[in-house]
């Protein structure tokens, strides 16, 4: 009996340490898988941590090329209207002071240059650019003016250096490049598109630089024709022929002179008219 109770008591120890030493198994197990569970954990939070960060890169670096490409896409209007500056200061050397002009578009230039942003800074350099043309140029259509300044003042001012090239070169295709041409509103209280002057040169209004080429050249012929009638004045209004062919009519004897230079304007004359017209252009009173 003794026996089979210490047979059964150590029976009883064994289970009992095989049941100690399987829960000590588990509870190693237990805390390898905790520490396994805790580096994945670890590691998991560290891998987020990095594709955050990366997230976060790829989206500054987004932006930041985004910015880049509209700063660029406005870049060519700016260079574009660089060019048109360069060539009004190239026309400018000699002419007029440049350069606080060259100064002020040498900073614009570096602030395009330094903007990796902001299209906005680079449109604002654009205008300031397009700003300086147009100063440049007038400066310098200014200086021409003066260049050729006449009785009143500069040669032109509203019609500017293309229309007055305009009217300019009208008058010398139908025979007077040696006559002074200048702008002014005073021909018949700005009544008259044009006038001559007794003393020599001729006068136009703004508004004719606009207007068709055959007119423009007409004007120019009948005006130039007072300037060869100017010439003449004593015996052209002394001449019994001039009374009976043009009533003594210095405008109507005007046109008839621009129909015989080939510029015929709304008012003709016949072929004794145009005959004797002729002969002042040669200084020739019949």
């Amino acid at each position: 009996m003794r026996r089979v109770l210490a047979v059964g008591i150590l029976a009883g120890v064994m289970l009992a340490t095989g049941v100690l030493q399987r829960a000590a198994a588990l509870d190693e197990e237990r805390e390898e898988a905790v520490a396994e569970l805790r580096s994945l954990t670890a590691s998991l939070d560290t891998a987020q941590r990095r594709t955050d960060r990366l997230e976060g890169t790829i989206a500054v670096a987004r932006k930041e090329t985004d910015e880049r490409a509209q700063v660029l896409a406005v870049r060519p209007a700016f260079v574009k209207e660089v060019a048109a500056l360069t060539a009004a200061l190239s026309g400018a050397e000699g002419k007029v002071d440049t350069a606080a002009d060259r100064a002020s578009a040498l900073s614009a230039q570096q602030t395009v240059l330094d903007e990796r942003k902001d299209p906005s800074v680079v449109v604002t350099a654009t205008a300031t650019i397009t700003a300086l043309t147009r100063k440049v140029t007038g400066d310098v259509a200014t200086w021409q003016a003066a260049q050729y300044s006449g009785p009143g003042g500069p040669a032109w001012s509203s019609s500017g250096p293309d229309g007055y090239a305009r009217v300019r070169a009208a008058l010398d295709r139908v025979g007077g490049s040696g006559v002074g041409l200048y702008e002014s509103s005073s021909c018949a209280g700005g009544n008259a598109p044009a006038c001559a002057n007794s003393n020599g040169y001729i006068k136009y209004r703004a508004d004719i630089a606009n207007w068709s080429a055959d007119r423009l050249n007409w004007a120019m012929a009948h005006e130039l024709a007072h300037i060869y009638q100017f010439q003449v004045w004593g015996a052209l209004t002394s001449s019994s022929a001039y009374q009976s062919k043009f009533g003594g009519n210095p405008e109507f004897l005007a046109n008839c002179m621009a129909v015989v230079r080939g510029f015929p304007g709304s008012v003709g004359c016949d072929g004794d008219q145009q005959a004797w017209a002729s002969g002042i252009w040669v200084g020739a009173v019949r």
